[in-house]
């Protein structure tokens, strides 16, 4: 296990200083910023960066490289929580986190701020998901306007397991056969909101037996991206989808077929973490997952998500 202090903490007493703060270190001058591409369908590390120090040349760089790439990885950032959240804020309004099953913010006093941690203290876990898999899918895709990006920060790492994987969902639809494509064109799949992403029912959620009555958003099967244009599969997650018009088997034999394609190795590259980096990747156009790791160990990430807008077609 590894672990990375913060640098420091900003003035939680006075905002109006860390304003200042974070307003003048926009103008400090940036080292060479490199941008080295991770060998496969997407991901790049950004070198010569500090996120908490982005001039507003080096953010349009790093932005250009983001919808290029989809996914960015930034090593060895010292940041606070208020640092990252400030940095995630130049990409658009955050979202507030999700309550957690104890009716509260993992975090007090950082409502933006998410947790994502297999660690018990004093009986209670600080942070969601465990140490268990979490399948394939898009974040919150069930809302009917899912956030866009998502910016997570490693503080606390395992020696083994615990990888991030991503799928370029871009790559996934512009290899669609002709036929797939025609056959995909105007369908929409409802994302089931009753299940997180390993699984586990959410505090509240029905039962579902059948698909075709889960609680969640409608959206196109394939969605175009706001920014770029460019088409890409949407797909969520596989669990309790249920592709509307069609019935119920015809339904999971596409979603079977478009799952198998999707996450094929081709499109796929996974991220080895270490204490220190931040991963943000384009919610819009990728899926992830998460490799299980040993629970006797520790994982600790801090999360920010940007707000999103409706599934275009």
């Amino acid at each position: 296990m590894s672990h990375y202090p913060p640098r420091r903490a900003l003035d939680k007493q006075d905002p109006k200083t860390n304003l200042a703060r974070m307003e003048s270190v926009r103008t400090e001058p940036q080292p060479r910023v490199e941008i080295v591409p991770a060998g496969a369908a997407l991901g790049a590390e950004v070198r010569g960066v500090d996120i908490a120090r982005l001039d507003e040349r080096t953010l349009e760089t790093v932005r250009r490289a983001w919808h290029e790439h989809l996914v960015l990885l930034f090593r060895d950032q010292e940041v606070t929580d208020e640092e990252q959240i400030a940095f995630s804020q130049r990409f658009g309004e955050l979202d507030d986190a999700p309550i957690n099953k104890l009716g509260r913010p993992w975090l007090p006093g950082q409502p933006k701020m998410n947790v994502i941690s297999n660690i018990v203290e004093r009986g209670a876990p600080i942070g969601a998901l465990g140490a268990g898999e979490a399948i394939w899918h898009t974040d919150m895709s069930y809302r009917e306007e899912p956030p866009a990006a998502a910016i997570l920060r490693a503080i606390e790492v395992p020696e083994a397991g615990g990888d991030t994987w991503f799928a370029n969902m871009y790559a996934a639809y512009e290899a669609l056969s002709p036929a797939m494509k025609d056959r995909v064109a105007g369908l929409r799949i409802l994302h089931d909101s009753s299940l997180d992403s390993t699984g586990e029912r959410r505090k509240g959620a029905p039962r579902i037996a059948d698909p075709r009555a889960a609680p969640g958003a409608r959206h196109p099967a394939v969605r175009r991206h706001p920014e770029t244009g460019r088409p890409a599969l949407y797909l969520g997650r596989r669990r309790n989808a249920f592709i509307v018009g069609l019935d119920l088997a015809e339904s999971e034999r596409l979603l079977d077929e478009l799952w198998a394609h999707a996450t094929q190795p081709r499109f796929t590259w996974a991220h080895r973490w270490r204490a220190g980096d931040v991963v943000m990747w384009d919610n819009r156009c990728t899926v992830h997952r998460r490799d299980a790791f040993d629970e006797r160990l520790r994982r600790r990430m801090h999360r920010t998500q940007v707000r999103g807008e409706a599934v275009a077609g």
